[in-house]
């Protein structure tokens, strides 16, 4: 950090100083007199910033955003955290939402329904294969498909937040407000 705060000092100083005389000496050390100034970096006083992590949702980075929601995923959607942040990002879905979606669906957040554990369904996807909704042979490609879902059917069409989506995706009026407690609850955690 050192480093970085002098070189941002350099390159200030060097700017004004430029500005006012074009005789600017680059030499071992800073020369207080009126005609110069110098100072000797070398490439290790720049920061070598390609270890910060990049911002990628609500103020946080990957890893922040994948251990807020491994905080909220329970029973077996536990540890996928690292796949709705992934995913939910790459199809432009809010992962908060996605997250949200599937504890409203599933009821994972005390014991996951059966359609998670027989059908890996986490959206109450209806479709053939489970009695009537949709069936994948691993929750890794249910969540996928979930969040597919999300993306071609909703956002696709400018439904992103769970009240925008109400009508279309569940019968329950109350529905929206249902997901966005659990947004709200994942936005806290």
């Amino acid at each position: 950090m050192f480093k970085y705060k002098l070189f941002i000092d350099f390159l200030l100083i060097f700017g004004i100083i430029s500005f006012f005389n074009s005789d600017i000496n680059y030499s071992n050390n800073i020369v207080n007199d009126s005609n110069s100034i110098s100072y000797n970096f070398t490439k290790e006083d720049i920061v070598d910033d390609s270890n910060v992590e990049e911002i990628v949702f609500d103020g946080l980075t990957m890893n922040e955003l994948i251990n807020k929601l491994d905080r909220n995923l329970y029973n077996e959607l536990y540890g996928k955290g690292y796949l709705y942040a992934t995913y939910s990002l790459e199809k432009n879905v809010d992962p908060y939402l996605a997250v949200a979606i599937s504890l409203e669906e599933t009821g994972c957040k005390w014991n996951c329904s059966n359609l998670v554990k027989y059908c890996n369904n986490v959206g109450g996807m209806i479709g053939s294969g489970c009695n009537g909704y949709s069936s994948w042979s691993s929750l890794d490609d249910g969540i996928r498909a979930f969040i597919d879902n999300i993306s071609n059917n909703y956002v696709a069409y400018g439904l992103k937040t769970a009240y925008e989506m109400n009508a279309k995706y569940a019968e329950n009026s109350m529905w929206a407000s249902h997901v966005n407690n659990y947004i709200n609850i994942i936005k806290k955690n």
